[in-house]
């Protein structure tokens, strides 16, 4: 079998196309001509281009406030040492969380569905995604922190914008000396046993909504988060909210925070650090969630280290959401990537192009030892998914798999269905009037790369099934299994 090379350039994502500054970044030099306050920190370099020094903590947090001045009218301040925000960046994120909403793929589930309410984790005294969210979009917030400095600064910005003041509440973290673990529910019962969901109360409710494993695989643990309540303890019973959304603590240290001399955005340790870093603060919303399930529509989080998606997708698909989503915010030099994920069940596929499932997908296999050859994979794929209930087509000449997975055969037959009872009720009244092709198709090939490496890619062949959403899940829940049966390193990174 000849050996095959990816040529293909892949795109570098880009600013968000409803973000102010897509088309128009800020101009310093029309800042400092503007603002007296900002015009010693602006400077020109050889060719003539205005700059200022991302490594001075003071002008960082002018830019900040003159751009919340300039294009949001929105007086805004931050003492000595916290969390500085680029305004452009934390743009992207409010307006990805606006397309989720707007693609109504997971219905609301508040009362008032005119009324946007959102909950900011860990608002700090920058409060700047509820600033944002209001007055570009009138949405409604709750923003939470536990320290003091970050509650009196988050306060005083709301309170000094009077426009948008009866639209956000700052909600003070209670905390005690020794923090309740999960396993103390929302309402003070026992909802885990170690890191394992017990869903023995909730059996009527199909959480499942892939086809089933059936390749033995472990996930990679993770340190226990033992800090401040995060959702369960500050979101209040019958709540409802549409989204929740968060900047986590990147760092399992103040040391590693400080690794990157290019930039000074201040930030305190409460703001920075978390033991586990990141993964383990999100593996802990994740866990929340598990619990408070339907009292959000989206939940969401920022991510500042791709190699942590994999495993935090893994553990997602432990507590039994129905979708997850992924996307990436770039700014400049800076990439940061967002993750969302709901237990509602989704009602349509998504059309924003900013949200959109992926139609190809790739990974490589390496590691393989000697008797296991491209065919072995192959095969090994074709009986995956077949035991999934798919229908699937092997050619072992131009080694690829055609697997179709048909939704209305899995609900008369009882199998394990790519969604969940309600949804397929709708899709099954639209099918039988012609409206919506029921089939999931795709194509699965394998090439070899060098020895003991292989290439397996996965092409969605109709974009248009309204379960053509499930694809990138069930890709990935393949890489996974084909790791832990054919690669020597079975732990996924």
């Amino acid at each position: 079998m000849p050996s095959k090379k990816r040529n293909r350039k892949e795109e570098r994502p880009t600013i968000h196309p409803k973000n102010k500054y897509s088309e128009n970044p800020p101009d310093f030099a029309l800042l400092a001509s503007l603002y007296p306050s900002f015009e010693p920190f602006v400077f020109y370099s050889r060719d003539g281009r205005p700059r200022i020094d991302w490594t001075d903590f003071n002008a960082t947090r002018e830019l900040t406030r003159v751009l919340l001045l300039h294009d949001h009218a929105l007086n805004w301040w931050i003492p000595d040492g916290q969390l500085c925000p680029t305004v452009p960046n934390r743009s992207n994120y409010i307006h990805w969380i606006e397309d989720l909403l707007s693609s109504d793929i997971i219905p609301s589930n508040v009362a008032n569905k005119d009324k946007v309410r959102g909950f900011d984790i860990g608002t700090g005294a920058n409060c700047i995604y509820p600033l944002l969210g209001a007055s570009l979009l009138g949405w409604n917030f709750v923003g939470s922190d536990v320290a003091e400095v970050a509650l009196e600064w988050a306060q005083r910005n709301v309170n000094n914008n009077p426009q948008i003041v009866e639209l956000i509440e700052i909600r003070k973290v209670e905390t005690s000396e020794n923090t309740l673990p999960l396993e103390e529910s929302h309402h003070g019962e026992s909802e885990y046993s170690g890191n394992k969901l017990d869903f023995s109360g909730n059996k009527d409710r199909e959480e499942a909504t892939l086809p089933p494993l059936p390749l033995d695989l472990e996930v990679q643990g993770h340190r226990n988060y033992h800090g401040p309540p995060i959702l369960l303890g500050v979101i209040r019973d019958g709540e409802k909210f549409d989204f929740c959304m968060c900047n986590p603590p990147f760092f399992e240290n103040m040391e590693k925070a400080g690794l990157n001399p290019k930039t000074s955005c201040g930030g305190t340790p409460e703001e920075m650090v978390c033991p586990g870093g990141e993964k383990s603060f999100i593996t802990r919303i994740i866990e929340d969630s598990a619990v408070l399930k339907d009292s959000f529509r989206w939940y969401t989080s920022m991510i500042g280290r791709k190699s942590n998606l994999k495993s935090l997708i893994s553990k997602l698909r432990e507590v039994g959401v129905t979708i997850v989503k992924t996307t990436e915010f770039v700014q400049g030099q800076t990439c940061r990537w967002g993750l969302a994920w709901s237990f509602l069940p989704p009602v349509r596929k998504i059309v924003s192009p900013s949200v959109r499932e992926k139609s190809t997908m790739s990974f490589m296999l390496e590691g393989i030892s000697r008797q296991h050859s491209a065919l072995h994979v192959l095969q090994t794929i074709e009986s995956y998914f077949c035991r999934g209930g798919a229908s699937c087509k092997l050619n072992t000449l131009t080694f690829v798999v055609d697997v179709t997975y048909n939704q209305c055969d899995a609900i008369q037959k009882n199998e394990p269905q790519l969604l969940d009872k309600a949804t397929n009720h709708e899709l099954v009244k639209e099918i039988s009037d012609g409206s919506l092709s029921n089939n999931l198709c795709f194509r699965v090939s394998v090439f070899q790369q060098i020895p003991g490496t292989l290439l397996v890619k996965g092409a969605l062949q109709h974009k248009d099934s309204p379960i053509s959403g499930s694809f990138s899940s069930i890709f990935q829940k393949l890489e996974e299994a084909l790791r832990g049966r054919f690669c020597t390193n079975k732990r996924l990174i």
